[in-house]
């Protein structure tokens, strides 16, 4: 029986553990402060993107790999892996050029490509950190690739997910927003609350004031999402304050039996969108 190797991008925001754990291939994307290049998750953690971040006069930059780089990592595994096939899970298409790029990479190996299944998420962050984990399992399990692709889909469809920033100054930074809603939205401590469609675009669900009302709401939105299901899965993304996280998890447990928890940052190339303060929040069946 081959194996079916899991590859995925820094962007997925899986802790390193899990990563590990399932054997699963990161391609870090790069995080560009003026000339310095720093690999996502490799030469930069968290920590140290969110303590610098608030002080940096101009917005970090981000690239995605090449289709050269994926051809090598695509290469490197076939190699060590013969007779293997390669699932490679990406960040949404409408948010990064990042699953072109491997779509390329495959295109680029001829025969062997008709290995590799590139997938394009739809979501960022855990969005699809989840998706990765779960066909990293259904692979070691044995399954077949097409079972996994389609047990990964049926997840993708049936997630629900919230995020929450504590400024509009990033999105406002990358030209998501104009400046005078980031400078309004500043003034009256307004919250926005944000998601991705189907389709793999950010839009705001709702604005909140404050950020206390704005985490009650969160929570009453995915009580709305999800009725009549009663355990799930679920995680919180944080940017390097984990307590916040943690707190979320506790009040999400008054509400749903959660079954599986997992607590991750939202890594410094997602991070430099959204900026310091973020709270993201991804729940997908049990």
């Amino acid at each position: 029986m081959s194996r079916t190797i899991i590859v995925t991008d820094s962007t997925s925001d899986i802790p390193p553990d899990l990563a590990k754990e399932y054997g699963i291939e990161v391609v870090p994307l790069a995080l560009m402060f003026g000339d310095e290049t720093y690999r996502d998750g490799v030469d930069m953690t968290p920590e140290e993107f969110y303590e610098r971040l608030p002080r940096t006069a101009q917005l970090p930059t981000t690239s995605q790999p090449s289709p050269v780089e994926y051809m090598k990592v695509y290469q490197g595994i076939m190699a060590r892996n013969p007779g293997c096939s390669i699932l490679s899970f990406h960040i949404s298409s409408g948010l990064s050029g990042t699953y072109q790029s491997a779509l390329l990479a495959k295109s680029m190996l001829e025969e062997e490509g008709e290995r590799i299944s590139v997938v394009d998420s739809l979501s960022a962050s855990y969005g699809f950190g989840f998706m990765v984990v779960h066909a990293a399992r259904l692979a070691a399990q044995g399954l077949e690739p097409a079972a996994i692709l389609e047990s990964a889909e049926q997840l993708r469809q049936s997630r629900k997910l919230y995020f929450l920033v504590d400024t509009l100054e990033y999105l406002q930074k990358g030209g998501r927003i104009g400046k005078a809603s980031a400078f309004l939205g500043t003034l009256l401590n307004i919250k926005p609350i944000l998601s991705i469609d189907q389709e793999g675009i950010i839009y705001a669900v709702e604005k909140v004031r404050g950020r206390k009302k704005a985490v009650a709401r969160m929570i009453e939105l995915f009580k709305n999402d999800l009725k009549g299901m009663d355990t799930v899965n679920a995680a919180v993304g944080h940017t390097a304050e984990p307590e916040s996280a943690r707190e979320f998890l506790e009040e999400l447990s008054r509400h749903f039996t959660v079954k599986e928890k997992v607590l991750t940052n939202v890594g410094p190339v997602v991070g430099s969108h959204v900026g310091n303060g973020t709270l993201a929040v991804f729940i997908w069946p049990a």
